[in-house]
């Protein structure tokens, strides 16, 4: 650092940060002694290693710091420099709890909450979320306050542990605690919350069948759990063949927005399916996948007796939500037709196309 200092180059803040970082005390005393500037983010990249020595030779020469030291160093565990910085000062607020809980640092919560650091809702959520049983029975024991956060996110990341307890200590759930379940798969969350009284809705089966979460669909189905159009919709959109076939085998509706959505993600096979078990589809199916690139459902689509769709509604919402002149509609209909050329469709799916597009 001498010699790079006497050829001429630069430094800045960086050179501070990074000495502070990696526990190199000589080079950040000779840093500040000759003139380099620092900032917050010294302190902040001490107490992220846990580097005790640089954090106190930083404050005691005028360094500043704020509250991301305290945070920092309770998400990283090291609560010699939480309590340096504390005895010192620092200040701190309910991020500092929030990291503790986040991180599983039973000690760093402990310390902060004994020494009056602030803590909200999230300190119980993100305990549960990452399955940090102890810190979220510390801190509910404690009077730290919860919501239904705490059970969504148990579900979320599938620590059923975690949702227990919330559960069995009075902590609020609700309709967001099964979504969440299903989001990830965790079916042994998603019953133990139904069992035990948690609501559920709609979004429960449409996010199974979003994410492919087939045994999460069955159970919901099998117990009662509605399901809507939507369920098929969102299966085909994301390509979820097996749980696009079990809603439709199982009574689940769906309308041609099912085919639609397959079409315009690319996923020929479900449309395919879809097309053969006699879901209801029209051009528009032809107009989304050829406006997204997906040649192979173009032509495949094509080849089928495919009904047009209801286009003079289309026309007349498209004139009255954009206040358009006829005229205007007659351009979009010629510049459509160039696009697409008459001899691969219609005229009227043209338009059609030419309005998606546009839209």
């Amino acid at each position: 650092m001498n010699w790079a200092k006497q050829q001429g180059f630069a430094w800045n803040e960086a050179t501070c940060f990074f000495a502070a970082r990696n526990g190199h005390l000589d080079c950040l005393k000779y840093a500040h002694q000759n003139g380099c500037p620092w900032d917050r983010t010294t302190c902040k990249a001490a107490a992220e290693g846990g580097l005790v020595e640089c954090l106190k030779y930083a404050h005691e020469n005028g360094c500043p710091w704020d509250a991301s030291a305290c945070f920092t160093a309770a998400r990283e565990g090291h609560l010699e420099c939480l309590n340096y910085l504390h005895e010192n000062r620092c200040p701190w607020d309910e991020t500092t709890c929030f990291m503790a809980a986040l991180s599983g640092h039973l000690g760093c919560l402990k310390y902060a909450h004994v020494n009056g650091c602030p803590w909200d809702e999230d300190t119980c959520a993100m305990a549960a979320c990452e399955g940090n049983l102890e810190c979220l029975m510390f801190a509910h024991e404690n009077g730290c306050p919860w919501n239904s956060g705490t059970c969504a996110g148990a579900a979320e990341d599938g620590h059923l542990e975690c949702l227990k307890y919330a559960h069995e200590n009075g902590c609020p759930w609700d309709e967001i605690t099964c979504s969440a379940a299903v989001g990830g798969g965790h079916v042994e969350c998603l019953k133990y919350a139904h069992e035990n009284g948690c609501p559920w809705d709609n979004n429960t089966c449409t996010l199974s069948a979003s994410n492919g979460q087939l045994e999460c669909l069955k159970y919901a189905h099998e117990n009662v759990c509605p399901w809507d159009n939507d369920t098929c919709t969102i299966a085909a959109q994301n390509g979820k063949l097996e749980c696009l076939k079990y809603a439709h085998e199982n009574g689940c509706p769906w309308d041609k927005d099912t085919c639609g959505t397959a079409a315009q993600n690319g996923h020929l096979e479900v449309l395919h399916w879809a097309v053969k078990e006699g879901c209801p589809w029209d051009t528009t199916a032809i107009a989304f996948a050829e406006l997204h690139g997906h040649a192979a459902i173009t032509k495949w689509a094509r080849a089928q007796p495919c009904p047009p769709s209801d286009l003079h509604k289309w026309i007349k919402a498209y004139v009255a939500c954009y206040n358009i002149s006829t005229t205007s509609v007659r351009h979009a209909v010629e510049v459509a037709t160039r696009k697409f050329g008459k001899d691969m469709m219609p005229a009227t799916e043209i338009m059609e196309c030419f309005l998606f597009w546009e839209v």
